[in-house]
């Protein structure tokens, strides 16, 4: 299954991400520069992010929307931490209201039905975010025990990565020298084997104590929320654990393991 969550519980995790992204961003104020993202200030950040909001509001609801012109919206709001704000209650309505059979497009790999996708895909993209948001407050990246997130959210935005978004062909995950990934939580029963070579990632799930991660080149071990800061690279931690060629292998990660529409 590409998700064990519910729709309520992606929703539930988006209106947390939401107070955490509005919280830390008046206190980081909007001209402060985001370390997770350098390209962004504040503005600029929950301007991306509201656009996004109102882009899947949209899709779900059969409207078109112009992302370029709502970001620029979001830029020259008078108020731009309300429209943010605005935008997340239209998206959370629109996923409540909308049947299971909506038809509305997905874009990553293994992806569920188009409304638990939308749930899920904005849940991370907000919790995510708000990290970023976080990260502006403190003016570096946080470590996982100054996040709101709980494990079972952590472990669901790991497998949308390594299964959703690396295996694409807009990945740019990619290595000459091929190299093997296990990812290990601490919490769950579940890991991941991650293929990286000069084509797409190949992802295959496992159990977590499955012999098959054994001999993986790079063991990704440790907590669940720790785990998903630092593989969608919004943690100051950047090595596996100890073991042969961990710190080429994470410093590959975090050079190419970034994310694209």
């Amino acid at each position: 299954m590409p998700t064990t969550l519910a729709v309520a519980d992606h929703l539930d995790a988006l209106r947390e991400g939401l107070l955490a992204f509005t919280r830390y961003a008046d206190r980081a104020g909007l001209r402060a520069a985001v370390p997770t993202c350098p390209e962004w200030n504040v503005r600029q950040l929950v301007a991306h992010q509201g656009m996004v909001h109102r882009w899947a509001a949209g899709l779900l609801t059969g409207l078109s929307t112009d992302t370029g012109a709502l970001e620029r919206e979001g830029r020259t709001a008078v108020d731009p931490v309300e429209w943010l704000r605005d935008g997340a209650i239209e998206l959370a309505a629109a996923l409540t209201r909308a049947p299971e059979t909506v038809a509305a497009p997905v874009f990553l790999k293994d992806a569920p039905a188009p409304r638990a996708f939308w749930a899920r895909r904005q849940c991370h993209e907000t919790t995510i975010h708000a990290v970023d948001a976080l990260a502006a407050s403190l003016g570096v990246a946080p470590t996982a025990d100054q996040t709101w997130i709980g494990p079972a959210i952590a472990l669901d935005g790991i497998d949308e990565l390594l299964c959703g978004f690396l295996p694409r062909s807009k990945s740019t995950l990619r290595s000459d020298d091929p190299v093997t990934f296990a990812v290990r939580p601490e919490q769950g029963d579940r890991g991941w084997l991650v293929r990286v070579t000069s084509e797409p990632a190949v992802t295959s799930v496992h159990a977590r104590d499955d012999a098959a991660l054994d001999g993986a080149d790079v063991q990704v071990t440790g907590e669940a929320v720790e785990l998903y800061l630092r593989l969608w690279n919004r943690s100051p931690e950047a090595s596996g654990t100890p073991g042969a060629n961990v710190e080429d292998g994470m410093a590959l990660w975090h050079e190419r393991a970034r994310i694209t529409w």
